[in-house]
């Protein structure tokens, strides 16, 4: 949360869970898109008995999740040379995907409604898979002034990024019309995505020589692929005897990508006037065609123009990271010094994918070997409510909490309601005097 903090014993983690945090934030649930039917059964919101209203009700102008996994694979901290030093090594995975309002729409009303025209701009998926080499350090400037930071070396395993700029479906009762200006940029060493020419299938114009072929794709032999370095920075400042502030910034860098694939749509509006004169059985003289090929042409027709055409390969290019910038405030309460209250403000600073969150907690510390707290937070993604635990006696610290409770999960434990859950969880071995 912050490179300013230190902790008060030296500690080596456990490996593999010194620390694991998983996370999914959304503004939607599954209970938007699937609804009970029948006699105890489910269905999607596509079915014909589930109002437009019902469905269309539930969504946002933007419908979004987020899933994201830390977990420390190696990790140490011990006092020296002035302050508390960190040695950390992390996985880290963060997927993000937009979906328009005006997707749904398209896929329940279709030409059943007087609006026709569907607007699908900002459609996209991002995710960004990497391993990160972290060096700490803290120090106490004065009596108030703790100042810290990490220097990080970062190993990207994979990364995807697909956006829809421009995309737009109107439909009418002469013709048909689609506009989709789009990209694709991959970056995963092994990772072979053919077009249909290389794949060996029928080519019928000269415009399918470069579609992607997703049938086909394959991965062999997987690895780095990017390299990139990245900074965290941090103070906290004790205002008063009762009240700290704090502020950092977090993943402040950048990962340069090789291996890059690289695939656009075709930009170009595409317009569908309907079936022409229809022949009986096969062609006629006069050029015409039966209605099965017809209807084999439009659905090319609408492949060609929808599917992405590869641009390059063994490319390269350069992403920054998501940073987030956190804000916070640790109030004592004077009647029982043992019970903190807190507030943090939290912003994920990340284009189409950007949120924020602001939460206060109660934490307390009945003996000196046990913490407890609970919060409540409100964010781009509605509002949770959460708690945690930590023991820490002389010679190991373990804790667990979450931000988010899932009130109702269906069997395989999936919410029901929104996406939102936050878990952390971690064992860690301690030695050295207690600050």
């Amino acid at each position: 949360m912050n490179p300013a903090f230190s902790p008060e014993r030296n500690y080596i983690a456990v490996p593999g869970i010194g620390n694991i945090n998983v996370g999914a934030q959304s503004n939607v649930g599954l209970n938007t898109f699937i609804y009970p039917y029948g006699n105890d059964k489910l269905t999607t919101f596509m079915n014909s008995s589930i109002s437009n209203d019902d469905f269309l009700g539930k969504l946002k102008d933007n419908n979004r999740i987020n899933v994201n996994l830390n977990m420390t694979l190696l990790s140490a901290g011990f006092r020296a040379w002035g302050g508390f030093n960190t040695i950390d090594v992390n996985m880290r995975s963060t997927t993000s995907l937009n979906l328009p309002r005006g997707l749904f729409e398209f896929m329940k009303l279709g030409m059943n409604s007087s609006n026709s025209v569907y607007e699908m701009d900002d459609l996209g998926i991002s995710s960004n898979n990497y391993a990160e080499i972290a060096l700490g350090h803290s120090r106490q400037i004065n009596d108030k002034l703790n100042v810290g930071g990490k220097l990080k070396f970062l190993l990207g395993v994979g990364n995807v990024n697909i956006k829809m700029t421009d995309m737009k479906v109107q439909m009418a009762e002469d013709k048909w019309m689609v506009q989709a200006n789009g990209e694709m940029n991959t970056s995963v060493k092994g990772l072979t995505i053919p077009t249909k020419e290389e794949s060996g299938k029928e080519i019928k114009n000269p415009s399918e020589r470069d579609l992607v072929d997703w049938d086909n794709i394959d991965l062999n032999s997987p690895g780095l692929s990017g390299f990139g370095m990245a900074v965290d920075l941090g103070a906290t400042y004790k205002l008063r005897e009762d009240l700290t502030l704090s502020a950092a910034i977090l993943d402040l860098g950048f990962i340069s990508w090789s291996n890059t694939i690289k695939a656009k749509t075709s930009n170009t509006p595409w317009e569908f006037n309907g079936f022409q004169n229809i022949a009986m059985g096969s062609d006629d003289a006069d050029g015409d065609k039966p209605l099965e090929d017809q209807l084999e042409d439009l659905g090319n027709d609408i492949e060609n123009y929808a599917s992405f055409h590869r641009t390059e390969t063994g490319s390269s290019s350069t992403r920054a990271l998501g940073a987030t910038l956190n804000i916070g405030a640790d109030y004592v309460f004077p009647l029982y010094d043992k019970l903190h209250f807190g507030f943090l403000s939290s912003t994920r600073i990340n284009g189409k994918y950007s949120w924020s969150e602001g939460r206060i907690s109660a934490n307390v510390t009945p003996v000196k070997w046990f913490d407890a707290g609970v919060n409540y937070g409100i964010s781009s993604f509605g509002s949770s409510f959460g708690w945690i635990l930590n023991f820490h006696p002389c010679g190991f610290n373990f804790f667990v909490g979450m931000d988010h409770l899932m009130t109702k999960v269906t069997p395989q434990y999936i919410p029901v309601g929104k996406l939102n859950t936050n878990v952390s969880v971690g064992f860690n071995v301690t030695f050295g005097k207690k600050i």
